[in-house]
């Protein structure tokens, strides 16, 4: 089965889908003044130490001061491991004090970004720690003997004055000897600029940043099955090939600029996903459907029959459409980017047979998914629990807000997200036809947002279009609505 990844560049946004057999497997956004904090490090200050709950918050230069718990404290990782007793977290961290930290999880929601001491650098084909002395390799590289042969080739090729140690990444099982090389001098030399950093910079300030979403599609997205990146901005590939030339070479010919009559992301019906991706219910082909509803504290999925009565009698029917809501489900988890703890309510089947395929199923299904996922059994009410590693928003989050109508018990697209979808749809009519203007017909939060923040993004496309576009506030649009006139 191979797979092509889809890039859309845009001056405010970057997005990406991962097809394969047809139907979009992923999906992942950047914006431009949004863009995510996960790998990066920086210097912060300990603003406040709560004993009670061994944690603190750090500021690091964000809107809301971050989060670190005791169990990411790299002192702390050293004495569980070691046998040792636990040191309490106010002998680590105090008021004032300046530590370098990383972020592990973004801000989701009214909480702040998660941080970690215990420092991480990922590189192409193995991830340096430059605190833990040890060599480890992916659980995904499953022969033994290979596992050993990766372990003592990077032990081989660390310098004798490097400390810390490395973890060996799935891409590094058949990677020749010099490309493995090639990403320890990286990320050592990485390392030490760091370090230079931290010497000079005041707290809080920013010491690292992880890579931009194209960037780290080539670092973590591309793999052997991966036929073609195909990126609609001429500028942007050419970037992506010169970074993959250093870094990646293998993937260089593999990117590819697209300059189709079509938008690339309508090449592969991405748009039309994007809005079911947003939906609660979920069709499945052969009639049945899935409810999903996510809340603050987990993510419920709940499968249905619907119209499917395929089945040679009714448990068969069950059966078949419980298999088939197994696909879809892990298949939805990774489009939605659903992370947490997430329960699912499988059609009761009376059969154990049944219930251990359809459980199997799920675990095949889910093991594709590059994010950490784990299954539980059935319950003793018949619900299937399952964990999704999480570390950024899902594309609920990013893409809507509360509805103010219906006083935040649904959710509507942001002003902003509807601006772009509108800079979009110009784009896509500005290739089909030739009018003279361009006037958009919209509510006024969305006209406010074009004449302020977003200003400069809808001078940028008039002028690469060469045509004028104007605003009129419509009192008849909702947020969602608008109207795009050619004149």
């Amino acid at each position: 089965m191979t797979e092509d990844i889809l890039i859309n560049v845009t001056p405010f946004e970057t997005r990406v889908a991962l097809v394969a057999q047809g139907e979009v497997q992923e999906l992942h956004l950047e914006r431009t003044i949004q863009r995510g904090q996960v790998g990066s490090i920086r210097l912060g200050k300990v603003v406040r130490v709560l004993p009670g709950m061994q944690s603190a918050f750090i500021e690091i230069g964000l809107e809301r001061a971050a989060f670190i718990h005791i169990a990411d404290v790299r002192e702390n990782r050293f004495e569980r491991n070691s046998g040792q007793a636990i040191t309490p977290i106010e002998k680590l961290l105090f008021e004032g004090q300046t530590v370098m930290v990383q972020v592990i999880k973004d801000p989701l929601g009214t909480k702040g970004a998660r941080l970690s001491t215990q420092i991480s650098l990922a590189g192409r084909l193995l991830v340096y720690l430059p605190h833990d002395p040890h060599i480890g390799v992916s659980q995904r590289i499953g022969g033994e003997a290979d596992r050993q042969r990766l372990r003592e080739m990077v032990q081989e090729l660390m310098p004798e004055d490097a400390t810390g140690g490395f973890i060996v990444r799935t891409q590094a099982e058949d990677a020749p000897r010099e490309a493995i090389c090639a990403d320890i001098e990286y990320l050592l030399h990485l390392w030490r600029n760091i370090q230079s950093a931290a010497k000079t910079s005041p707290a809080p300030s920013v010491l690292y940043q992880d890579l931009t979403l194209s960037q780290r599609v080539l670092r973590d997205m591309v793999g052997p099955r991966t036929h073609q990146i195909l990126v609609d901005s001429r500028a942007e590939s050419l970037n992506m090939r010169q970074w993959s030339q250093i870094y990646s070479p293998t993937v260089t010919e593999r990117i590819k600029h697209f300059s189709g009559e079509r938008a690339l992301f309508d090449t592969a019906n991405v748009e039309e996903e994007i809005k079911r991706a947003l939906s609660r219910r979920v069709a499945l082909k052969s009639g049945g459907y899935l409810i999903i509803d996510q809340t603050e504290a987990l993510t419920t999925i709940d499968v249905n029959t619907g119209g499917f009565v395929g089945g040679r009698n009714f448990d068969d029917t069950i059966f078949r459409n419980n298999l088939e809501a197994a696909q879809a489900i892990a298949r939805q988890l990774r489009l939605r980017n659903l992370g947490g703890i997430i329960v699912v309510d499988f059609i009761d089947m009376a059969d154990e047979e049944h219930r251990q395929a359809v459980l199997e199923a799920l675990k095949r299904s889910v093991a594709e998914d590059r994010t950490r996922t784990t299954v539980s059994h059935f319950s003793q009410l018949g619900l299937v629990e399952m964990t999704r590693k999480r570390t950024r928003d899902a594309l609920v989050n990013q893409l809507c807000e509360p509805c103010p109508t219906c006083d935040s018990r649904g959710k509507i697209l942001t002003a902003r997200s509807v601006c772009y979808e509108i800079l979009r749809e110009i784009l896509r009519e500005a290739r089909q036809f030739n009018p003279k203007e361009f006037r958009i017909l919209a509510s006024q939060p969305i006209v406010d947002l074009f004449l302020e923040e977003e200003s400069q993004h809808l001078a940028m496309l008039g002028d690469f279009i060469g045509k004028p576009i104007s605003l009129e506030v419509s009192s008849e649009c909702t947020q969602e609505q608008y109207d795009l006139v050619l004149i």
